[in-house]
C-alpha cells in the first residue's frame, strides 16, 4: 500500500528520526559523528515501514516514534552484543585516547594489520615464534592427530565426519582432548591459529 505524505508529515518524521538517533548516540556513548549514521538507519526502517500507518489510529508523530523507539531498542541491543563480543567498549578510529592528541586511527600504521586494529598485538617476531611454537607442538602428536588438525583448519568437523573420520559426537571429543594437550604445552589460544600452521 502506496502512502502520501504531506511536507509537514516528512518534516514531522525527519525531526522525531533526528530526536531519537540524538538519544540514542548519548545512550550509547558515541561519538558524535555517528549521529548522522544513526538517523539514516532509524530512517530506512521507518521508510520501510510507513505502508502500515494508518492515520486513522493516531498522527504521524506517533507511530513513527513508536517505530524509532523499537528500532532504536534493536541497534543498541546489537551494539551492546558486538561489545561484549569484542570484550569491552568499542573502540572509535576517530577518537583520540585518553590524554592523547591525534586520533586513533592515525596512531596505527598499515603494517600493523588487522589485528592491530582490533586491539591485538601483532608483532612479526611474534607470530613467526607462535608459527614455530605451533609446528613444534603438532610435530608432537600421533600422526592420525597430526593429520586430524589438517583436515581440521580446512573443513568443519561435520564435514570430517562425513568424511569416515569418525562420528561427531566423537570428533568433538577428540578435538576437546587436543586442546587440552596444546594448552599443556602452553598453546591453548593458539589453537584456532592452527588454519595458519
Amino acid at each position: 500500500m502506496q502512502i502520501e505524505l504531506s511536507p509537514d508529515d516528512i518534516e514531522t518524521i525527519i525531526r522525531e528520526a533526528d530526536a531519537a538517533a540524538r538519544r540514542l548516540r548519548r545512550k550509547l556513548v558515541l561519538p558524535a559523528a555517528d549521529h548522522d549514521d544513526l538517523r539514516q538507519d532509524l530512517l530506512v526502517d521507518l521508510i520501510c515501514r510507513l505502508p502500515g500507518f494508518d492515520a486513522r489510529r493516531g498522527s504521524i508523530g506517533a507511530f513513527a516514534n513508536i517505530v524509532l523507539r523499537n528500532q532504536s531498542s534493536r541497534i543498541a541491543m546489537r551494539h551492546h552484543s558486538q561489545r561484549r563480543a569484542q570484550g569491552g567498549s568499542l573502540l572509535s578510529l576517530d577518537v583520540p585516547l585518553a590524554g592523547a592528541r591525534e586520533p586513533v586511527g592515525d596512531t596505527l600504521t598499515e603494517d600493523d594489520g588487522l589485528a592491530a586494529w582490533h586491539g591485538q598485538t601483532c608483532c612479526a617476531t611474534a607470530v613467526t615464534e607462535l608459527h614455530h611454537a605451533l609446528q613444534a607442538a603438532l610435530a608432537r602428536l600421533p600422526a592420525e592427530d597430526r593429520r586430524f588438525c589438517a583436515a581440521l583448519a580446512h573443513r568443519p568437523v561435520t564435514a570430517l565426519a562425513a568424511e569416515g573420520f569418525g562420528s561427531r559426537s566423537a570428533l568433538y571429543r577428540r578435538l576437546a582432548d587436543l586442546r587440552h594437550v596444546l594448552t599443556a604445552r602452553g598453546l591453548g589460544p593458539a589453537w584456532d591459529d592452527l588454519a595458519a600452521a
